[in-house]
């Protein structure tokens, strides 16, 4: 039985090729972190968090500080007993999800590599290509028809456009895109930067315009469960819950009370493990299921993209988190995910 014998942790700072605006703030660096787990026999494990303050409540600075004290809960622990250890950290470092999320990445990255499997394959799947979306940030309308018009000449079928700001510039924005990106499948986002009333009359406005939405994302407050829930009653697009769902338990409110149609399931507010139980309450309940991302390298997102392949309980995937990157730790383009193993498949995360 393989035991784990030491726990590193660097910053992983990824700069943007542009800057990225959504109704929470601009970001241009994803100030990440990597932690590396090792096994006596030599194995190596990586994983990644995103901290971001607004959304997880932790810095980079702090989450690092966190997995440094999560290393003296592992080490000496046997890497097949994932699932306890990602319990254990949970119930000692309760709101903590970076932090959580790249240790348990790395330890079941090691895991898998030990067996020489793939992620996916652990998850009950196949390592299959992912396909995802590509976003189309806050930006000005020529800007958003620019992004769109790329996007859709780079084989993108699916786009996400960030909202939020005024609804009439969200609604020109979203126009914009349409007009750039003929055909594509379109979601909005607006990251709780809406009221109701906002919500419906942004819905009307797509509907006067012709255009069909695949689903709205987080429109409302992340605690107002009750505004989710009135919205999904009001308009005939399906409402999709994403900072509202971090745990299990959310997962479960959110059904119970039937407030969304869809709950985004993102690794870096879950961690992976509770991810796991999420999908099995959404499937259970009769839930869509969307996965999505921070700013992201190729260790978290590929990691995401096994859990996609590795379960196939996914309707909408927003997997491009380190597409938007300056530079990644490996060439990943396009809007196919070619996923492989052993683990993750991201052999050499550390730059330089």
């Amino acid at each position: 039985m393989t035991r784990i014998t030491d726990v590193s942790v660097t910053p992983f700072n990824h700069p943007l090729e542009e800057p990225f605006e959504i109704a929470l703030g601009k970001q241009t660096e994803a100030a990440n972190l990597l932690a590396t787990v090792q096994t006596e026999d030599g194995t190596e494990g990586y994983g990644e968090g995103s901290p971001i303050p607004p959304v997880t409540g932790e810095t980079q600075a702090s989450a690092m500080a966190v997995v440094r004290e999560m290393s003296d809960l592992i080490e000496g622990e046997p890497l097949t007993d994932f699932r306890r250890l990602s319990s254990d950290l949970k119930a000692s470092f309760p709101s903590t999800s970076s932090a959580r999320l790249a240790i348990e990445t790395a330890v079941i990255d090691a895991r898998c590599r030990e067996l020489e499997i793939p992620m996916a394959e652990l998850f009950g799947g196949t390592s299959t290509p992912v396909e995802t979306d590509m976003t189309v940030p806050i930006v000005d309308t020529n800007e958003a028809e620019t992004r769109a018009a790329a996007a859709a000449a780079e084989g993108y079928k699916h786009l996400k456009v960030k909202a939020g700001s005024s609804v009439k510039a969200d609604i020109d924005r979203m126009l914009a895109v349409a007009e750039g990106a003929p055909g594509a499948n379109l979601k909005v986002d607006a990251n709780q930067g809406w009221t109701v009333a906002q919500t419906v009359r942004f819905a009307e406005a797509m509907r006067d315009h012709g255009l069909t939405l695949d689903l709205i994302e987080q429109p409302v407050h992340r605690d107002d469960i009750r505004g989710l829930e009135k919205a999904s009653r009001q308009i005939s697009e399906p409402i999709a819950a994403d900072e509202s769902l971090f745990s299990p338990s959310d997962a479960i409110r959110l059904v119970r009370e039937g407030a969304v149609d869809v709950m985004n399931l993102k690794l870096g507010k879950s961690g992976l493990v509770d991810a796991l139980a999420i999908i099995d309450i959404a499937e259970a309940a009769n839930v869509d299921l969307m996965i999505g991302c921070m700013l992201e390298s190729a260790v978290a997102i590929h990691t995401a993209a096994h859990v996609v392949a590795g379960t196939d309980a996914f309707s909408y995937v927003d997997l491009d988190g380190n597409r938007l990157l300056d530079a990644d730790v490996i060439e990943d383009t396009g809007p196919m995910i070619d996923i492989s193993g052993p683990g993750h498949g991201v052999d050499t995360p550390i730059r330089g």
